[in-house]
């Protein structure tokens, strides 16, 4: 029986991903193999012993000790591209306030209280409405920071709406290629695409590389007017830079999903609250996508959307012993795994072994059981992180 604890609220279509024969789920379970949660930070909590995984319902794992949980065997999974429609939604709901008076004009007609009589009201709106003229979207430029799952998606639906888009991410990945459209065009510097856009889309990481990417000197580059938008996360874009640029007159509006309070009540921020990933389908697919991968982890072996360790996968050779093996990404690792093998006399019938930056995962099916003592002999194999023995799958 496998122990899943979860944080926060979890979908509850995620969580029947679970067999209940099989599994164990619920807030208060001790001595979990895994823990399932959305934005519950775990900087403070104890890791038991036991944690082989840890699966966040969403992109993000800044609510995660990575780092530690690599030193420990513990592998994270996220579910990149499971809320990429919602955020989709919600960009463009950004780029049509930003472009047309909808929100001045809204605030306007629910000032008008005092008005009793219709002709009145319709006399004075068609008079006022020119306050609140805006753009069509059509024909306008869009460049999008980063193409993965998100800003592809962000790109198809301003095609569809007869926008330009340029794309810029020098991180762009084989399958990221394959899902953007050939008529982004690619840019091959972020300068460059600053300097044409008219709208632009931030769908980068929070990480060293990205933090305050919008900043004084990038802002110097956009075109007066420009519009920029921040569903990604709140340290990619510089507030005070953003506020001095606004105050200028040279960025036309700042759309983000997280408010701060510099930019509180400015009258260019149109500012939302962290709800890009906010709504039921987004949840259920973010639960369902990371339950799926523990699942697949705790019985299999198999890494899917880990921000850690590489991703892995081995089908199931009938009736093998499988051996999973999380090691430093060092030379002579696999070949001193196999020794033990060998010299216990255990035939391997199939394996993969991947790697990534400093970490390894070896997948190892063997044709008969494994004793505890060569357990224990590979797990004393220098730069070994954690061994795991899976049963056969028809045991499972």
């Amino acid at each position: 029986m496998y122990k899943v604890r979860t944080y926060n609220k979890i979908a509850v279509k995620g969580l029947n991903c679970f067999d209940r024969q099989t599994y164990e789920v619920g807030s208060d379970i001790g001595h979990p193999e895994a823990f399932l949660i959305r934005s519950q930070k775990l900087q403070d909590v104890e890791f038991p012993g036991t944690l082989l995984a840890i699966a966040r319902a969403g992109a993000g794992v800044n609510n995660v000790p990575v780092a530690q949980c690599s030193a420990a065997g513990i592998v994270v999974f996220n579910t990149p591209g499971a809320n990429a429609n919602a955020v989709k939604e919600l960009v463009l709901a950004g780029m049509l306030l930003s472009a047309r008076g909808i929100l001045p004009g809204i605030e306007y007609v629910n000032s008008l209280g005092a008005i009793t009589d219709a002709g009145e009201m319709s006399t004075l709106l068609e008079k006022e409405k020119a306050r609140f003229a805006g753009l069509e979207l059509r024909g306008k430029t869009l460049g999008i920071v980063g193409l993965g799952a998100i800003g592809s998606m962000v790109a198809d639906v301003a095609l569809a709406m007869d926008m330009k888009v340029l794309g810029f991410d020098p991180a762009l990945s084989v399958d990221a290629a394959w899902r953007l459209s050939n008529a982004v065009t690619r840019m091959e510097n972020l300068q460059a695409l600053l300097a044409r856009a008219d709208f632009i889309s931030l769908h980068v990481p929070a990480i060293e590389a990205t933090h305050h990417l919008i900043n004084d000197d990038a802002l110097k580059l956009v075109k007066p007017g420009t519009v920029i938008l921040n569903f990604a996360r709140e340290t990619i874009v510089d507030a005070a830079a953003v506020k001095r640029s606004l105050d200028a007159g040279k960025l036309g509006r700042y759309v983000c999903d997280f408010p701060e309070p510099l930019l509180l009540n400015h009258p260019g921020v149109i500012a939302m609250p962290h709800i890009g990933a906010s709504t039921e389908e987004s949840e259920e697919n973010c639960a369902v996508m990371a339950a799926n991968q523990i699942v697949d982890y705790l019985e299999n072996g198999n890494v899917t959307n880990s921000v850690n360790f590489p991703a892995v996968r081995l089908d199931r050779a009938p009736g093998a012993t499988r051996i999973t093996v999380l090691n430093d990404n060092v030379s002579g690792v696999l070949g001193q795994v196999l020794s033990v093998l060998a010299e216990n006399r255990i035939n391997v019938l199939d394996m993969v072994n991947k790697s990534r930056g400093d970490l390894g995962v070896n997948i190892i099916d063997a044709e008969s059981s494994i004793s505890d003592e060569a357990v224990a002999a590979i797990e004393a194999v220098p730069h070994v992180i954690r061994v795991r023995v899976l049963p056969p799958a028809a045991a499972l």
